[in-house]
């Protein structure tokens, strides 16, 4: 699990630091100390891995030798208190190669150091910790002053602000979550404090290597620095052991902090989070043994991999009050408009043009037929946002006002500017909400876009609010874009239980081979819409991805100046490559002579260039300007103090740099920023971290037209490429695991199920009392007829043994009791007549007419306790003679044991013919729909498709029957040794989009 830390200090006289001494100690090298005439040797040091001096634009190249810049900074500053350096200390994530943390390290340097005109001294450690794991970190010590060719200047105070460190915390956080989706390593981190997070643990600082070592260089090296660095070594252990003693007298704060991203976890996931948490062995045994004792804890089976999944009682607390906030609001019908106020919308909006498809209008007299909870699925470009402004139109006709908000500020941009609704981010409706404004009335109807992208507490706590209030909320969203930040995938649980209005019709694209495409990409094809953009000349491979970068540019330069009103973006999926494509962007609009005079200013991601007809991006919600993080504009006039910009909705926003410098360049944009967009043409760059998701929304931003780059050193081929961008990476919810299918049955009987371990942990938390009167009900639930199919034959031995209370003392006579007997003499009975029969056969004679008379009557006394037990019970017995004679005998046991095993293959086997026909008729049905174009009903078959297939990966028993079935389903491939066989099922048939977590 990745680790965030990142802590920033300053290097000086005053504590009796030395820059020399701190710079030599950090890269592992041996320098002079001229101010001292001293020599700092720490070239023993072990596990720095990269050294290197980092120079700004106009800085002497002569500071590039660490020596000669420290004794220089040494040499100017002369006060005895001097600051002679920062420091900026940094966690590698652990899962990343030495190249890849080394790589990481440098460009966040580049970017948030250098280019602001800092000098970064950077070094690179790999220390071990002593249980052999790695601790990756980085050092990177900075020059205070500005500089230029002559020398050093002023210091820049600016680097000193509060808000300076914050934004390298947010900054490392973005820098390493990008890096680590596009190296496709499942972990991410967050800058925000464990107070902020809502985590009860005291943060934890990040060490170099072992105390001890850096004390046998005090004699020689910096003393004091030496010191200072044990004692943080020592306060880590100390804040290690804090937090280890607070889990193991609270394992919820660890259960809790675990499930900020995610609803379920694996058992990795609880060993990572116990290994930072603790200090020693010893700790870290007692640290997982509170987490796994924990009655928080819940366990819920396993996932597609074959992995033991738990969540946590808050996680499925939060997902219960979500979806009984989602069930009031969905019984209650308080906010309906008539069908005169619905026909007025719709011919006012006639009359400007807009007409809308059948499926929009049955969104629209969805949304509007009073029901407090409306939900609306559509594809990317079917015009939910038109349908949505009629719906406005409605409400407001009919008295209710009508707000609107989604997760990001430019998706809350697009919904108000598409609909006309009045939008802000969920984020800034909630605290509104904490200080008492903006309440939720009756009156109010609250329209939430892009619901796909909300957790499941944020909405939970929006529903929760919305439903006290009596107010309607309207989720609108696809379920296959952009997955939620936060732990869970609420919009589509919601769907699932409730249903809704679904808009499959494209109107975005304009030409129907593209739209197709887009509905491809909607119902998993991934593949299929790629193979289509390729047949129209619009996928284009590259040697390396440099070169792609290149032709890319290229391309969208020819259209820029072929079709200049055309609007366009560039897309990828990370920071760093929106930067590279904006600078070679901006190139050629320099080159064509399309930009101003430069003006060089700094704004909050370090120094840039601006000019007149430069495209820019706005990155923070400002409501006093009316931007959204995400809104796009053209520069008309740019100084060193000012901006003006003109926004591609025609407004012209004016405003000062000393007041708001969140925004860079606007050529190009993450995957994430364009959830929402259209635009006329769209560039894409492929690379590895992107996935079905991201897939998706990308290749579907534009109206005319697409073209997707890569380079043949991330994708070794077409093939390649379809892979990795279909890959479904879609959330799960706790109640995911909560079986409603066929294999439900077996599950219980294992007690895997959602709904048994809950019981199991509920049970320890209930008085003796009251536990024992649990445990005599669920003996009497799982005797004869009480849920376990076939029933219970005997009283489970443990509970014989036992002495008996009185509540199993008047259950002999109730109903189940009564069975309970009546099936054991029916097995005994049976288990005689078919021993006698055996033992006739056995030695040679033919059974009598008098013994088969008396089977017939045992096997219908048996047929009426228990439907089919005699014909288990004889299958148990032909594999196993002695257990006809024991039971005659009445000694049951191992003959209930056999006769359950036989039930369940019975019980399976069906199963499996079940399976096989219903998977065939589902496919047939998709495969109907999908040629005429029902793409709705196309989808819910496949949706169900690949429930199927992830329902094998929870039940081992139905896997093993369709083995011997590959044919009959489909799978005619050779998979390598060792997939499941619900992925299996699953990539045959292109699925891979059903409940639960991506196969």
């Amino acid at each position: 699990m990745a680790i965030y830390h990142l802590h920033v200090k300053v290097i000086g006289r005053k504590a009796g630091s030395s820059a020399v001494a701190s710079a030599a100690y950090r890269s592992a090298s041996r320098m002079r100390d001229e101010r001292i005439d001293r020599v700092q040797d720490f070239s023993n040091k072990r596990g720095v891995v990269h050294s290197e001096v980092m120079l700004p634009e106009h800085a002497p190249e002569q500071w590039s030798d660490r020596e000669r810049l420290w004794n220089d900074v040494e040499a100017f500053e002369v006060r005895k208190d001097a600051q002679l350096a920062r420091e900026v200390e940094f966690a590698i994530p652990r899962e990343m190669t030495e190249r890849q943390g080394i790589e990481l390290a440098r460009d966040f340097a580049q970017a948030e150091f250098v280019d602001q005109g800092m000098i970064a001294d950077v070094n690179v450690h790999w220390d071990m910790a002593e249980d052999g794991s790695p601790k990756p970190h980085a050092h990177v010590m900075l020059t205070m002053r500005s500089v230029d060719e002559n020398g050093f200047g002023p210091k820049v105070r600016d680097w000193n602000r509060t808000e300076m460190v914050e934004r390298w915390r947010e900054r490392w956080a973005e820098h390493v979550n990008e890096r680590l989706a596009d190296l496709d390593i499942d972990a991410r981190i967050d800058h925000r404090s464990l107070e902020a997070q809502g985590i009860g643990l005291e943060p934890q600082s990040q060490i170099g290597a072992p105390a001890q070592r850096i004390e046998t260089h005090s004699v020689e090296g910096d003393g004091i620095e030496a010191a200072n660095v044990a004692d943080r070594a020592e306060l880590h252990r100390e804040i290690a052991r804090n937090n280890g003693a607070r889990i193991i007298a609270d394992p919820s704060v660890a259960l809790d902090a675990i499930t900020q991203q995610q609803s379920t976890f694996t058992r990795r996931d609880m060993a990572m989070f116990a290994h930072r948490h603790s200090d020693g062995i010893e700790q870290f045994n007692e640290v997982m043994g509170a987490m796994r004792g924990s009655p928080d804890l819940v366990e819920l089976g396993q996932d597609g991999r074959g992995e033991d999944r738990f969540t946590t009682r808050d996680m499925i607390e939060a997902e219960q009050r979500l979806h009984r906030a989602a069930e009031l609001m969905a019984e209650k019908e308080l906010h309906e408009v008539s069908d005169r106020d619905r026909e007025a919308a719709l011919a006012r909006a006639g009359e400007r043009g807009l007409v809308l498809s059948g499926e929009q209008a049955d969104a629209l007299a969805h949304v509007t037929d009073g029901r407090d909870l409306g939900i609306v699925v559509g594809y990317a470009g079917t015009g939910k946002s038109a349908m949505l402004g009629v719906a406005r139109e409605a409400w407001e006709v009919a008295g209710y006002e009508v707000r609107g908000a989604a997760l990001s500020g430019i998706a809350a941009e697009n919904l108000e500017g598409g609909s006309g609704i009045s939008s802000r981010t969920i984020a800034s409706m909630e605290h509104g909400w904490k200080q008492g404004r903006d309440m939720l009335t009756s009156r109010d109807v609250l329209v939430i876009d892009e619901a796909g992208m909300v957790g499941t507490r944020q909405l939970e706590r929006v529903l929760s609010h919305a439903a006290e209030a009596g107010a309607k909320v309207v989720l609108v969203g696809d379920p296959q874009q952009l997955q939620s930040i936060e732990a869970g995938a609420a919009f589509r649980s919601i769907h699932e239980r409730h249903g809704g209005a679904e808009i499959g019709e494209v109107r975005r694209q304009r030409e129907d081979w593209q739209r197709a495409a887009t509905r491809d990409l909607a119902t998993g094809r991934t593949g299929a819409a790629i193979h289509a953009y390729d047949a129209h000349d619009m996928v284009h491979e590259a040697q390396t991805r440099e070169q792609a970068r290149g032709d890319l540019i290229d391309r969208w330069d020819r259209d820029r100046q072929a079709a200049p009103d055309v609007s366009r973006i560039i897309l990828t999926h990370t920071n760093a490559e929106v930067r590279e494509l904006n600078e070679a962007a901006r190139d050629r609009m320099r080159a064509a002579g399309d930009l101003g005079e430069d003006v060089r200013v700094t704004v909050e991601r370090g120094e840039r260039s601006f000019a007149t007809g430069d495209r820019v991006m706005f990155l923070q919600n400002e409501r006093g300007l009316g931007v959204k993080n995400g809104t796009l504009g053209t520069i008309e006039q740019v100084s060193t103090q000012s901006m003006t910009v003109q926004a591609d909705d025609g407004r012209s926003i004016a405003f000062d740099l000393k007041d708001y410098d969140r925004i860079d360049h606007g050529y190009a944009a993450t995957i994430h920023k364009a959830q929402g967009m259209t635009v006329d043409r769209t560039h894409v760059l492929a690379t590895p971290g992107m996935d079905a998701h991201g897939s998706y929304v990308a290749l579907s931003r534009h109206r005319d037209g697409m073209d997707l780059h890569y380079g043949g050193d991330d994708f070794a081929g077409q093939d390649r490429l379809v892979n990795t961008l279909s890959r479904d990476r879609a959330k799960d919810m706790a109640t995911d695991y909560d079986q409603i299918d066929p294999a439900q049955d077996y599950a219980e009987r294992r007690g895997i199920t959602f709904r048994a371990r809950v019981a199991q942990i509920m049970r320890r938390l209930m008085p003796e009392r009251v536990r024992d009167a649990v445990d005599d009900m669920l003996d009497r639930l799982h005797a004869p007829g009480g849920g376990v199919p076939g029933g219970s034959v005997v009283q489970p031995p443990e509970r014989a043994k036992a002495g008996r209370t009185e509540p199993e003392r008047q259950a002999d006579t109730e109903p189940e009791a009564v069975l309970r007997r009546a099936r054991t003499r029916a097995l005994v009975r049976h288990a005689r007549a078919c021993d006698a029969i055996m033992e006739a056969k056995r030695e040679g004679h033919t059974p009598s007419s008098e013994q088969r008379r008396e089977l017939g009557a045992a096997r219908n006394a048996f047929e009426e306790v228990r439907p089919h037990g005699w014909q288990d019970a004889e299958a148990a017995y032909s594999k196993d003679n002695s257990l006809a004679r024991e039971a005659g005998t009445g000694r049951i046991d191992r003959t209930v044991r056999a006769l359950y095993q036989e039930t369940e293959l019975r019980h399976d086997t069906q199963r499996a013919d079940d399976f096989v026909e219903r998977w065939h008729k589902l496919d047939r049905a998709s495969e109907r729909q999908y040629a005429a174009g029902d793409y709705s009903g196309y989808k819910a078959a496949r949706a169900e498709m690949g429930n199927m297939a992830k329902a094998l990966e929870r039940d081992p028993q139905m896997e093993s029957l369709l083995e011997i079935r590959k044919k009959q389903l489909g799978i005619d491939m050779d998979f390598d040794s060792g997939m499941r066989l619900g992925r299996q099922l699953a990539l045959s048939h292109g699925l891979g989009r059903g409940r639960g977590i991506g196969l």
